[in-house]
């Protein structure tokens, strides 16, 4: 049995991955600890896998403002100090970084200890720190199509996001009900990603008597501190109850995605890869202001395999005109459903995981070389 150390805190789509992978290596016999931050976010996450060990590394996101600055360097070199003595304390196979402001620190100390380092980036654009730290990685996970200057050709592998074991399709029926919700009537959901998505949650108020008026419910994942939790109860117009649920958070993925006829959500990678993973059709609505625009590469991707349908926030508007011709439109959502199994095809949890036991345990797959993994 081998140890590897996954840095993955600081949002949902670092974090559900990294219990993923993680989860994985313990099928194969192996041990992980998961790297994380001390962001209310990744606390909530993780109450669900007390069979997983997390540890937190001291950290903070870049920013050039001088105070944000001055705590990004303390909290970094805090971070390379911790990262150093847990590296040489329990001396890993391998590091796995799926970027964010907790993987520089790891990476760096892992390769000055002489350990193997591997990293994952989940958009079409790779991120800050996969960029600067690319070079010192002996693999680079990135999705498909996607190359990274600086990074030789040899060490990239093309492989999606691993998605927790437990999200998956579930009956439709019982999914509803689990939620609270009645399971003949329709279901949109508002998923913001882990931090939520003040802008579709306001749309999500503003549209609710109308989607109530056509027999929609509505199940709003607002994210942690946007609002107290709160369910209503409207009128459709032939007069029967319709339900709305706002949340701050939701730990049953799976049940709300299946129990979805359709979703808005931001165009985070995560976010996409767990509707592909459960079939559920969408509109996604890029965040603007993501980091180089990655969402907004995200989503044309995914408009252009047919797996959802893109509006673009500047188009509040035509969000409301979308989402009520598609969520009556049976034959489109199920148009969605069909390029969205297409999409589910490949397995990059296992291909990551046989890639890494070559990278880093070459002994353990007899007359395989670390050139002919994946």
């Amino acid at each position: 049995m081998s140890t590897y150390l996954i840095s993955c805190g600081g949002t949902g789509g670092h974090l559900s991955p990294g219990i993923a992978l993680a989860e994985g290596l313990a099928a194969r016999g192996h041990s992980a600890v998961l790297l994380i931050s001390h962001k209310r976010v990744d606390a909530r996450l993780v109450e669900k896998y007390p069979h997983l060990r997390f540890e937190r590394i001291p950290g903070a996101p870049f920013t050039f403002k001088p105070v944000g600055l001055l705590r990004f360097i303390v909290s970094q070199t805090r971070g390379f100090f911790f990262s150093l003595k847990l590296v040489r304390a329990l001396r890993p196979a391998g590091i796995v970084g799926f970027g964010g402001f907790t993987t520089a620190a790891i990476i760096v100390a892992g390769k000055l200890c002489g350990v193997p380092v591997a990293l994952h980036e989940a958009n079409r654009v790779p991120g800050r720190a996969i960029r600067l730290l690319g070079r010192l990685a002996r693999r680079v996970y990135l999705p498909p199509g996607v190359m990274m200057a600086g990074v030789s050709k040899t060490k990239i592998r093309h492989a999606g996001l691993p998605v927790r074991k437990e999200i998956s399709r579930q009956s439709q029926v019982e999914a509803r009900v689990r939620l609270g919700l009645d399971p003949q009537q329709k279901v949109l959901a508002i998923f913001g990603g882990s931090q939520g998505a003040t802008v579709l949650n306001e749309w999500a108020r503003r549209e609710l008597p109308l989607l109530a008026t056509g027999g929609v419910q509505l199940y709003c994942v607002t994210g942690l501190g946007k609002g107290a939790p709160e369910v209503l109860t409207l009128k459709s117009q032939t007069g029967v109850p319709v339900k709305a649920v706002f949340m701050a958070f939701c730990d049953q993925v799976a049940d709300l995605l299946s129990a979805s006829d359709l979703v808005v959500a931001r165009a985070g990678a995560g976010s996409i890869a767990e509707l592909i993973r459960c079939g559920t059709p969408s509109v996604v609505v890029p965040y603007p202001h993501a980091a180089d625009n990655h969402q907004q590469a995200n989503a044309a991707y995914f408009a252009q395999e047919g797996g959802g349908v893109v509006v673009e926030q500047s188009d509040m508007p035509g969000l409301s005109r979308t989402v009520i011709d598609l969520i009556f439109n049976e034959g489109r959502l199920q148009e969605l459903r069909r390029n969205l199994e297409c999409l589910d095809r490949a397995n990059p949890l296992d291909l990551i995981l046989a890639d890494l036991e070559v990278l880093t345990l070459p002994t353990a797959v007899p007359g395989k070389t670390e050139s002919t993994a994946a």
